[in-house]
């Protein structure tokens, strides 16, 4: 039986690390940020809509879409943050159930559909089961302090734009606890995937 699981987590949560080591086991691995990158490339219908919407002011100077910039501008207004979802976001999904169901055609046992915000974007429905990764409020603070740099003002700022990880555990099948050391995660993961049946 072929099984779609969709993995998710919150900003600095370690949910990449999860996939990684998914990736490393030989789980094909559907990533949402990675085709939402390739769906704001020049040429493609989602670049031309960010373009209508926010002009060339969130351009690199070779044309290229200034990620950073563009994310300083969506994190503090809801409204834009609509506004670029609602041009991203229908592309991201086409492409997406693309690569799942050729998958799924290939024969593997499962697919992964890496999705930072499944739940926000009530996206869960593609996939059988849910896995979040999970961290406590201070734990992810504090990571995204020290990956990037922010302030506590500006990782609070970011975290505050997703739903809260207490709530996303509420809503996943199963929970990876990744407060703590990485080993421990990968054995959490290995146990899910043997429940599951399909390690």
């Amino acid at each position: 039986m072929n099984m779609v699981i969709g993995l998710t987590g919150g900003i600095a949560s370690g949910k990449s690390t999860i996939s990684a080591y998914l990736k490393k086991l030989g789980y094909p691995i559907v990533d949402a940020d990675i085709i939402a990158k390739e769906a704001v490339g020049p040429g493609m219908p989602a670049y031309k809509g960010i373009l209508e919407v926010f002009g060339e002011t969130v351009l690199h100077a070779d044309g290229a879409i200034n990620r950073e910039k563009l994310g300083s501008l969506i994190f503090r207004d809801r409204e834009k943050r609509g506004q670029l979802n609602a041009i991203v976001h229908p592309e991201v999904r086409k492409e997406m159930l693309r690569q799942r169901d050729q998958f799924l055609e290939e024969g593997h046992k499962a697919v992964i559909l890496d999705i930072p915000l499944l739940f926000e974007s009530k996206l869960a429905h593609y996939a059988d089961k849910s896995l979040l990764v999970y961290v406590s409020p201070e734990v992810q603070l504090e990571r995204l302090m020290n990956r990037n740099g922010y302030s506590q003002a500006e990782a609070r700022q970011r975290i505050n734009s997703q739903m809260p990880l207490e709530e996303k555990r509420a809503l996943a099948d199963e929970t990876i606890d990744n407060n703590g050391r990485m080993e421990n995660s990968f054995y959490q993961l290995d146990e899910i995937l043997r429940k599951w049946n399909i390690q």
